[in-house]
């Protein structure tokens, strides 16, 4: 079977990072079907946010495998790397627009820098990508002029400006009023159908993201402890899911960080 053709888009294998000592993925193993939009899941400082590094070829794995659309990342020269990364979008955390530039020129920065294009169709893509997110008449504003929505919807028109294969949201949803939150979630979906691209979203947002996404995975301490649709998520009894979902302050994640006994740091070693 053909990359192309194969049912999967992105494969992690036993997938092992760190900086330096400190280890940060430990075995991950993952798959993200084409046309599907996948949640990764779990709490600060697990490891999300380097796994988009990974599929995004930022960084490589200490160790197992990383492929997308049939290709070992670590077999990849630059020139095939970035011709892949090419056919990926990306949204960064709170969007990350450039503020000197007009909400157009955001846009049309990719289109810009990676073909050919004439500026006539340029025009036409960026109208249409704003159009897509509702935001056709602001496109001489700047981003100092939007609310945190509307430039999140900015981003998101950014990020898919080369029509990808695959769409990566880093915590797309943060600090969004629950309109805006909405319409953001709305809209990782709709365009996720309406281009074919596979969406790999790493986000804190249980409940929107359960309402928009095919699959979800939970990381903890490196390591997928739990995944499922949204319905097997939802009746999970794992401890760990069950934490996250209701935001309990203690269970497999604790509340107090490893540390000696609390009585004789304060009386001394004598102390019971």
């Amino acid at each position: 079977m053909s990359s192309e053709s194969s049912a999967t888009l992105v494969q992690l294998q036993d997938v092992r990072f760190a900086y330096g000592e400190r280890v940060i993925l430990r075995g991950i193993d993952l798959d993200i079907p084409r046309g599907k939009v996948v949640a990764i899941m779990g709490g600060s400082g697990c490891g999300k946010t380097t796994l988009l590094r990974l599929i995004g070829g930022q960084l490589r794995a200490s160790g197992g495998i990383v492929n997308v659309a049939g290709q070992n990342l670590a077999r990849l020269s630059t020139r095939e790397l970035y011709a892949l990364r090419r056919r990926m979008g990306m949204l960064f955390q709170f969007g990350a627009l450039f503020t000197d530039m007009s909400v157009f020129d955001n846009v049309a920065f990719p289109l810009r820098e990676h073909t050919d294009l004439p500026p006539e169709l340029i025009r036409d893509l960026v109208l249409m990508k704003l159009n897509a997110v509702g935001l056709r008449g602001a496109a001489t504003l700047k981003p100092a002029e939007l609310s945190g929505g509307m430039a999140r919807r900015v981003a998101l028109a950014r990020a898919i400006a080369l029509d990808p294969m695959l769409i990566m949201y880093d915590e797309p949803f943060a600090g969004l009023d629950p309109i805006s939150l909405g319409v953001i979630g709305q809209l990782i979906r709709r365009l996720n159908d309406a281009l074919g691209a596979s969406t790999i979203m790493v986000t804190h947002d249980i409940l929107e993201s359960l309402q928009i996404v095919d699959y979800v995975y939970f990381i903890s301490e490196g390591r997928i402890v739990a995944h499922g649709t949204p319905d097997e998520i939802r009746a999970s009894a794992d401890p760990f899911v069950q934490q996250f979902i209701h935001a309990e302050a203690d269970g497999p994640v604790p509340f107090h960080y490893p540390a000696e006994p609390f009585a004789p740091s304060l009386l001394g070693p004598g102390a019971a």
